[in-house]
């Protein structure tokens, strides 16, 4: 079982690591954890290896990336039934990695990281993309690549489909761009996830359930700026003013833009004001 604190240490020792990929399965069950606090990790840990090893008996002999991509979709999708929550989109257990084990069901983001974890323990190339509104994939081999989705069966997206979801995303307006085809961090997939949930909690009007959660983002990113403006913001909102105080100072320590700085030095002001 993992605590409360050794998840937390997990997360802070990511947040202080350099850019770059680290275990990110384990990582997305240390936060998974810190929401169910008394369910022991074992079983999900040996379901990540038996994943890694199924994916790693089916692709035997394979000589595409296409071939990859089946092994990764029969053992995910067919063999284990992994699937997109499209009836219950919305559900906060979507992008809990212990729910989403335990259901066969989740968000993008949450099944990419399956994706991920298992390709990569194949040494196969794979990473996420910074594709607004869903997550999506780049499964690579020397030239060749391929953008998947993983909340579709891992379906291969061609550039007309990816148009067509931006659209779909965005409005008729947007048009492709290259940032879209953009890598992300494994600690930007990680922030992603999360983010899915604090904007639920955000939605129900749970601002301290909000505030716990990018508490957790901080974690993993402790010099991300816009993060410690929501967690002033959010700390206000739930009424913990001096809190509040706290996150707006690091974000003046951090943030190196004139106005964004101004505008935070009169909200401190008014923050102490209140407080005294």
């Amino acid at each position: 079982m993992l605590t409360s604190s050794e998840a937390k240490q997990t997360l802070r020792e990511i947040g202080a690591a350099p850019e770059g990929p680290f275990e990110l399965g384990e990582a997305a069950l240390a936060l998974a954890a810190l929401d169910r606090p008394r369910v022991p990790l074992d079983r999900y840990r040996q379901h990540l290896i038996e994943l890694c090893d199924d994916v790693g008996r089916e692709s035997a002999g394979a000589e595409t990336l296409a071939d990859r991509l089946s092994a990764l979709n029969t053992v995910l999708v067919e063999q284990q039934g992994y699937e997109g929550d499209q009836l219950n989109y919305d559900d906060l257990q979507n992008a809990n990695l212990i729910r989403v084990i335990d259901r066969r069901k989740g968000l993008p983001v949450a099944l990419g990281i399956l994706y991920i974890h298992t390709a990569r323990a194949q040494g196969w190339s794979i990473s996420g993309l910074a594709f607004p509104g869903h997550f999506l994939l780049r499964l690579g081999d020397g030239g060749e690549r391929l953008v998947l989705d993983p909340f579709h069966a891992g379906l291969v997206r061609a550039p007309h489909d990816l148009r067509d979801l931006l659209k779909t995303m965005s409005g008729n307006d947007a048009e492709l761009r290259p940032e879209h085809y953009a890598e992300v961090s494994d600690r930007d997939i990680l922030l992603r996830l999360q983010n899915n949930i604090k904007l639920r909690l955000i939605q129900q009007k749970d601002m301290e359930g909000a505030e716990a959660v990018v508490a957790r983002m901080l974690m993993i990113a402790p010099e991300q700026t816009s993060l410690w403006w929501e967690a002033g913001v959010l700390n206000v909102q739930a009424g913990h003013l001096q809190a509040a105080i706290d996150a707006i100072e690091r974000f003046i320590e951090l943030d190196e833009r004139p106005q964004a700085r101004h505008e935070a030095v009169t909200l401190l002001q008014q923050l102490r004001d209140r407080l005294n």
